[in-house]
């Protein structure tokens, strides 16, 4: 019996020869110069066998002569039209090849690489052997390393090979053609007509639609760092200052609401801590932790190309050294064999000693349990030890070799220390670290871990601060995208695959929509003029599912999977897709002026970028604006946008203003639609009322209860965002951005009520009940139209109906509004109320009688409270004072608690440390009531001072 091997690459073919011909095996020249075939006799399955390969993909696709010239047909035609498929003029010579070596065998044994692409690649390869041998049989060989024992295996044990992936590669290549010929045709033929001046040649929609969303991503975070403007918050800053076995160190406490950007209120808790500044121990908590191996990418670790990463490992798979590298899988088999492995690598100088304790000091842990597993490879690791590479190589095998050891050790230990202290009602923390056991950590050396020293501290303690200042900050900007970042949103928004997304990073370079920018060390992706006005004329358009943003293509690769999965067949795939993308078409020819206005705006130098005109650059980490509003304002699609603006354009580049009179905090509303004054007034922040964020300022999850805060702790974009989640270790699905919810309005089920509002972290807006803005509000952080959903689970909400985003659970944004019509509280208490200073029965909370609102009280001049203009300076900068305008340390008028001359009940304080009593706070300098003091200028209380005067 004759079985004819084919191998995908000429290289897999000599390695697969050598390994079962067993040093027996002959060579034979073919017509194609980069192939040859290989023959030997296989003993184990009593067969002469004949290897042999191609060249990646054998046919090509293209639409017939009618249809192939730009100028031939309408581009709507080619949505319908004829397309031929077959083998490229290069590759003659490798059909000719396999055709005559199929008419003498039996068996055709398919050795292409394991994935879908090799599973069409060897379909291709049965169609054309057919042609020289129609009843030839059909084996696959199934194999993830070119490894002895692994080749061994598939060839003395075929499978089937799997036509349904084999059509579901096909469904996307002729869709691709289509979409991509009628796009690009559309694109150059109007832009270049139209705007003859600018010698504009191809203008690319791509052979794959994934280019346009992957540019997307890009042009959406550069809008953001544009559109960007900082903007100031304040803090309070604590340490203390402690003396422990000869040596000083400082405890530095981090503020439990972490800053505020309304000044006066942080001024005023400010000014309450100073008035009894006694920090006392709450809590000492001292317990182990563990840190294990987070997923990182090869790219920004090795500090080269998504595509060269890969590229590298394909080599090394090719020479024996690595499984196969285009894999999703990230769970090792039950039965995977990890210590023979493990074995390879005692004797190497780089890690021989580690992997010697992974096999004799009890040292060895099963990895951790990934999420995907593609069904055909294990997640790559090294297959024979590599000391002679060099180079790339050298880099690539060492960093896949050390995290593959990593991956089979324990975790990191270490005990962890947090001290947390009140002081006044406020909340503040403190962490340390000492790391007990290295463990993966020193095979690995690219994640950090170190000790952090904290002083001793007991609980009940009180002590009284080395220094507690109000500090100044600013937001930061949002840096470009890395080639690494691009990839983490490609993969979380379902674009491509592990084996295609670094080639749709390199197509978008090489086309030149994206230009790369190198900072110091590390490579930002920076889009072209051109490449930003495609993008914004397409979101300018106002599709729902926009050819800029990922849904369209993430469809696409979903209904790839039902094909190889048999839930649908390749021809309700295509006919599907066709009817999507031809609306999307006919749409985009109709409404093109929009698009040619952005290239103009763009190319001729006009100012679309309203939001913002700061050139773009790294900036540093963060949160920030992307929501500015206008063409260029940020509202590109893609990525993990801000929530969508409720008011007019600049979003937080001009914040509303915020004053304090003599009884409210009063904020103005950002809405430009409001037809009365807008004005929300709530209580001056007392002792009691300024605690940390109780349950009343949290939205209510879908169990009725408050809602927990909590902060994204996985590497990614959101890195360092609070959300609400659900307060019950989440038995419910409640998820809301912190940035998205207005903490201190009416918004959502179960909002707080007025009385109970509670100092809010970021700047609310509302919608005043505007009905446009209504509408707008039913628009996602991702600018798609929000979708109505049912709570399904048990509680005192199940069947309360609510909007949301309408993306796929992993990839939505935060947007979360219960339907007004389906709240006994109607539109105001879902998307916010519309609040104009008074109670909602009308009345004015100054005097007590309706027929006016707070801001026109004619009796305001008794009260306090001023205009809320900014031109009252004792009322605008004021705080500290009761209702009555009385300073609440000595009860008189006159005067504010900071200016008070007697110092009042605050001004002594007594500390429990050797049970004497501290002297006066002295030197403390007095806050101006000028309104033209400096915001923002730091205070420092004399806590050093004081405690050297009581030690002396």
């Amino acid at each position: 019996m004759k079985v004819l091997c084919v191998a995908e690459k000429p290289s897999i073919a000599k390695a697969i020869s050598q390994i079962l011909g067993g040093g027996a095996e002959n060579s034979r020249v073919t017509g194609d110069k980069y192939t040859k075939n290989w023959d030997f006799p296989y003993a184990p399955r009593q067969a002469e066998f004949t290897v042999t390969a191609v060249r990646g993909h054998l046919l090509t696709h293209d639409f017939t002569d009618a249809y192939r010239k730009w100028h031939s047909c309408d581009p709507l035609v080619l949505f319908d039209a004829e397309i031929v498929s077959s083998v490229s003029a290069d590759l003659r010579q490798v059909e000719r090849n396999l055709v005559s070596e199929a008419r003498s065998a039996q068996v055709l044994m398919i050795w292409t690489d394991c994935d879908r692409e090799g599973e069409n690649i060897g379909a291709e390869v049965v169609e054309v052997c057919r042609k020289g041998n129609r009843n030839i049989r059909v084996q696959r060989a199934r194999f993830s390393a070119i490894i002895p024992a692994q080749i061994h295996r598939a060839a003395q044990n075929p499978v089937e090979l799997d036509y349904r992936q084999a059509s579901a590669v096909d469904a996307r290549t002729l869709l691709d053609l289509r979409f991509g010929a009628a796009f690009t045709r559309l694109q150059t033929l109007t832009l270049q007509a139209s705007l003859p001046d600018l010698d504009l040649k191809l203008v690319s929609y791509g052979e794959r639609p994934c280019q346009f969303p992957t540019l997307g991503f890009v042009v959406s975070r550069y809008e953001q760092v544009q559109s960007f403007r900082p903007e100031q918050f304040w803090h309070i800053f604590m340490s203390a200052t402690r003396r422990e076995n000869g040596r000083t160190s400082e405890c530095e406490f981090h503020w439990r609401r972490g800053h505020l950007f309304e000044f006066p209120v942080a001024l005023v808790i400010y000014e309450l801590v100073l008035d009894n500044p006694i920090a006392r121990v709450a809590e000492v908590n001292s317990k182990p932790t563990k840190k294990w191996l987070l997923q990182k990418a090869g790219s920004r670790l090795l500090r080269l190309a998504p595509k060269k990463v890969l590229d590298v490992a394909e080599k090394l798979y090719q020479k024996g050294f690595l499984s196969y590298p285009r894999t999703e899988t990230d769970i090792f088999d039950s039965q995977f064999q990890f210590k023979p492995l493990i074995e390879k690598h005692r004797q190497d100088d780089r890690w021989g000693t580690f992997a010697t304790s992974l096999l004799n000091d009890d040292g060895f842990s099963t990895p951790r349990r990934g999420r995907k597993d593609d069904k055909a490879h294990p997640p790559i690791h090294p297959t024979a030890n590599a000391s002679n590479l060099t180079g790339d190589e050298k880099r690539v095998y060492e960093f896949i070799t050390r995290r593959f050891l990593a991956c089979c050790s324990k975790d990191a230990e270490g005990m962890e220390t947090t001290v947390r202290v009140t002081c006044s009602g406020e909340e503040f923390s403190a962490a340390g670290l000492t790391v007990v056991a290295r463990n993966y950590l020193d095979v690995y050396p690219y994640d950090k871990w170190g000790d952090k020293h904290i002083p001793l501290f007991q609980e009940g303690e009180e002590f009284i601060p080395s220094v507690c200042e109000l500090r100044e900050g600013q937001t930061s900007s949002p840096s470009l995208l890395t080639e690494a970042d691009l990839v983490s949103l490609m993969d979380k928004n379902g674009i491509g695959t592990d084996a295609t997304i670094a080639q749709h990073i390199q197509t978008i370079v090489d086309r030149e929509y994206v230009m790369e920018r190198t900072e110091g060390s590390v490579k930002y992706l920076v889009p072209s003029t051109l490449g930003i006005a495609l993008v914004e004329g397409y979101n300018r358009i106002g599709f729902d599912k926009s050819l800029s943003k990922p849904q369209l293509r993430r469809d696409t690769e979903r209904d790839m999977v039902r094909v190889c999965e048999g839930e649908k067949n390749k021809d309700q795939m295509m006919r599907e897709a066709i009817e999507q993308y031809r609306a999307v078409f006919v749409r985009t020819r109709e409404q093109f002026g929009q698009i040619l206005e952005c290239v103009r705006e763009r190319v001729h130098g006009a100012p679309v970028a309203r939001g913002g005109d700061r050139a773009a650059r790294r900036g540093g980490g963060g949160g920030g604006g992307g929501w500015g509003g206008g063409p260029g304002g940020g509202r590109g699609g893609g990525g993990a946008p801000g929530p969508p603006p409720a008011g007019p354009p600049g979003g937080r580049g001009h914040p509303p203003r915020c004053w304090i009179t003599f009884v409210t905090l009063r904020r103005c509303s950002t809405s430009s639609s409001a037809t009365k004054e807008g004005v929300e007034s709530f209580p001056v922040p007392t002792a009691a009322s300024i605690r940390p964020n109780t349950n009343a300022a949290s939205p209510r999850c879908n169990c009725d209860i408050p809602a927990a805060q909590r902060t994204v702790t996985k590497d990614n974009e959101n890195q360092g965002r609070q959300f609400w989640a659900c307060g019950k270790d989440r038995a419910c699905d409640f998820f809301v951005w912190a940035d998205g919810v207005d903490v201190g309005g009416d918004r959502g089920g179960g909002a707080a009520k007025r009385d109970e509002w509670r100092v809010p972290a970021k700047r609310p807006s509302s919608t005043q009940g505007d009905p446009g803005l209504l509408k707008a509000a039913r628009m996602c952080g991702c600018d798609l139209t929000a979708v109505s959903r049912t709570v399904g689970k048990d509680g005192p909400t199940k069947g309360r109906k609510f909007w949301s985003c309408p993306n796929a659970e992993g990839a939505r944004c935060g947007f979360f509004v219960w339907d007004e019509a389906d709240s006994a509280e109607g539109a105001g208490n879902s998307i916010g109320s519309r609040n104009s200073g008074g109670p909602r029965s009308g009345e004015c909370y100054k005097c007590g009688e309706p027929g006016h609102w707070s801001s026109n009280c004619p009796k305001a001049a008794l009260g306090g409270g001023g205009t809320g203009g900014r031109g009252s300076s004792q009322q605008a900068r004021g705080g500290g004072g009761s209702r009555d305008g009385e300073c609440y340390k000595c009860g008189q008028t006159g005067h504010w608690s900071s200016d008070c001359p007697g110092g009042g009940s605050g001004s002594n304080y007594s500390s429990s440390r050797g049970g004497r009593t501290a002297p006066k706070r002295g030197g403390r300098s007095k806050r101006s009531s000028s309104t033209g003091q400096k915001r923002g200028t730091k205070r420092t209380s004399k806590f050093a001072a004081a405690e050297d005067e009581e030690d002396s």
